[in-house]
Order: structure tokens, then C-alpha cells, then sequence
């Protein structure tokens, strides 16, 4: 089911975050204590079925209570087709999966992973190798940061 972020609160655990894309889907995961997300993997995505059991025997190998997906919004908050992809691979998701996903808002988090990645000297052909987990580990890692603050009675 896709829920609201503060309903990820309620069971401690690891969550996975995913920036999904059109030919991939960036993969991170955070620490059981949910304080550092960290980039795990790059699928090149085939058909949807095939994309979802790779993400489902990772979730189960890591016992992973949540799913953080990037929201891509355009720069004034709506909506555009990309965020209506995502919405729709959510969608799907919730049918063969229990944990609860929800979606965050991945505003220029490609360009926050790029430019880290430039900062590191990372060589052009590693970056495009990691950049979409690098883009999964600043939406996951945003969304784990919000829980934090949550949790401080920050809201």
C-alpha cells in the first residue's frame, strides 16, 4: 500500500529507496537504525514482473519494512508524465508486495548525486555506472532525514 511517509515510523527496520527510471532503477538502503542511506545497486529494467522480483529478493535478504520511491515533480510541484510512470510502477508494486511504499519528492536529487560524484573525482564513465543508486541514496537519505525530524517533534 502507498502511505503517507510518517506511517514508515510505526516499524523500526531498514527501508529501500528507488529512483526509477525509464531504462533503471537506482537502489539504496539504509541502516536498520535509519540514520545513513547508502547507494546498493542499479537494475536495467526489462519488464516490470522481472524488475519486481529482483527488488523483492533484495527487500527479503535485508529484511526491509518500507520502500521509499523518488517522486520526480517538476520544478513548480506538479506533476508531469515521469511522476505519473512512478506513480503507476507503484502502483504495481503495492500488488505483489505488503510493505508499505511511499513516495518522495526527488526534486534534483540526480543533480545533488552528480555533483557529489564530480566533487569525489569520480571519472565520467563510473559516474554514469553509479549515478542512479547515488540519486536513490539523496532520495532515501532526504526521506530518512524527515523520519529524524519527525521523531524530534520537528515537524
Amino acid at each position: 500500500m502507498i502511505v503517507p511517509l510518517d506511517q514508515l515510523r510505526e516499524q523500526p527496520g531498514p527501508l529501500l529507496g528507488l529512483d526509477v527510471g525509464v531504462k533503471t532503477i537506482g537502489v539504496a538502503l539504509s541502516d536498520p537504525a535509519r540514520s545513513l542511506a547508502t547507494p546498493l545497486s542499479t537494475i536495467k529494467r526489462t519488464k516490470f514482473t522481472a524488475d519486481v522480483t529482483i527488488l523483492l529478493e533484495w527487500i527479503a535478504e535485508r529484511a526491509v519494512v518500507g520502500v521509499i520511491i523518488g517522486l520526480p515533480r517538476n520544478m513548480d510541484g506538479s506533476l508531469g508524465p515521469k511522476a505519473q510512470s512512478v506513480k503507476t510502477f507503484a502502483k504495481n508494486m503495492t500488488k505483489h508486495t505488503d510493505l508499505p511504499l511511499s513516495l518522495w519528492d526527488e526534486r534534483l536529487s540526480t543533480a545533488a548525486a552528480e555533483r557529489t560524484l564530480i566533487e569525489l573525482d569520480v571519472s565520467r564513465a563510473r559516474r554514469a555506472a553509479v549515478i542512479d543508486s547515488h540519486a536513490a541514496g539523496f532520495i532515501l537519505q532526504g526521506a530518512l532525514d524527515r523520519l529524524a525530524s519527525m521523531e524530534e517533534g520537528q515537524d
